[in-house]
Order: structure tokens, then sequence, then C-alpha cells
């Protein structure tokens, strides 16, 4: 990731009309990208965009604004890891016969799956497979991770502990020499 998109915000809110108007109104308030802008599950609508810290510091700000009684959650991750943004866009390859272990997180929502897996990426040496953010989840999110099983033993206690801080644990697993077969689809 360039050093100039090296923080992540993000808005969730309860209504798709209102996240069009957040979404054009955050565009226009900072020099920003836009990662994601959609409705998911529950009828939400989530935005996420990256830039500098400033940013999208500014950008959130100006969302929040705009959201009005119609936000859920606004967060943002300075120095977020690259591999995040990789994940996010499944843009992890990996041999299935490397996968020696694979640890999965769990969450209520898309921002705390993002901020789990930037705490367990920054862990431990291990391999971000996929962040899936709220579609077919009820709007929860999911994270894959892949290493030797010490790693992803403490990559997700650590992304675990983030996301019971902010009360969004829902679960958490480390998976010992998978079958190649158990995450075809996934990975």
């Amino acid at each position: 990731m360039a050093s100039e998109f090296n923080s992540i915000g993000l808005i969730e809110l309860s209504s798709v009309a209102t996240g069009f108007l957040v979404e054009d109104v955050m565009l226009k308030a900072g020099s920003i990208k836009l990662l994601l802008a959609r409705s998911i599950c529950s009828g939400k609508f989530l935005i996420v965009v990256s830039g500098d810290v400033a940013s999208v510091e500014a950008a959130l700000a100006a969302g929040g604004v705009a959201a009005g009684p119609s936000l859920i959650e606004k967060g943002q991750i300075p120095r977020l890891h690259p591999s995040v943004l990789q994940a996010i866009s499944q843009a992890t390859e990996v041999d299935p016969r490397h996968l020696r272990s694979i640890g999965v997180i769990e969450t209520f929502s898309a921002g705390s799956i993002i901020a789990a897996a930037d705490a367990a990426v920054k862990s431990a040496d291990v391999t971000l497979l996929r962040v899936h953010l709220a579609m077919a989840l009820g709007g929860k999110g999911f994270l894959m991770l892949a290493g030797d099983v010490a790693s992803v033993q403490a990559a997700v206690a650590a992304g675990s502990k983030t996301a019971a801080d902010e009360g969004m644990l829902v679960g958490r697993n480390v998976i010992a020499a998978p079958s190649p077969e158990l995450f075809r689809d996934y990975i």
C-alpha cells in the first residue's frame, strides 16, 4: 500500500438512501479512495475508504454529520497492515497444501472484523486469507488466516481480543492440519 494510503475509514448506516448521500459527502470532503460502497444484509449500507490519516478523518467527520440518526458505526484504522486490503478484495493467493493451520474470527460488524484482522496480522507471522464484510452474514464479518499452529493461535488471540474489547466478538477457532477440501470454496 502506498504511504499516502495508510489509513482506512468505515461508516455503516441503517439506511440505503442515506448511504448514497453519505458516500457523496465523504468523497467531496477529502482526498480519499473509495474501496467499497454498497447495501449489505439487513438493509444496511457500508462505505469503506482509504487515504492519508487526515483525509480519512475529514471524510469520516463529514460523513458522520450527514448520516444523522442512520449512523450505526464509524471508525478509522491508521497505519492499516497492507495485507488487510488484499484480503478484503480477496486478492490473496495460497496453495491449500501449505495450510498448516487455519484461524477464523467472526464479529458482529464489518468495522470490527477489519480492526480484528489488522490486530491479528500485526501480532504474528500469518497470512491473512480473507476478510469477509457483511454480505450474506446478517451484517457480521469474518476473517480467515493461515500459518503454523502457534502463530495462528497468537493471531487469533490478538484479533479476538480487539473484537471482544469492543463487545463485537461472535466466535473464533483454530483448526490444526485442516483437510484441503475444508476451505476450497473460501480460498
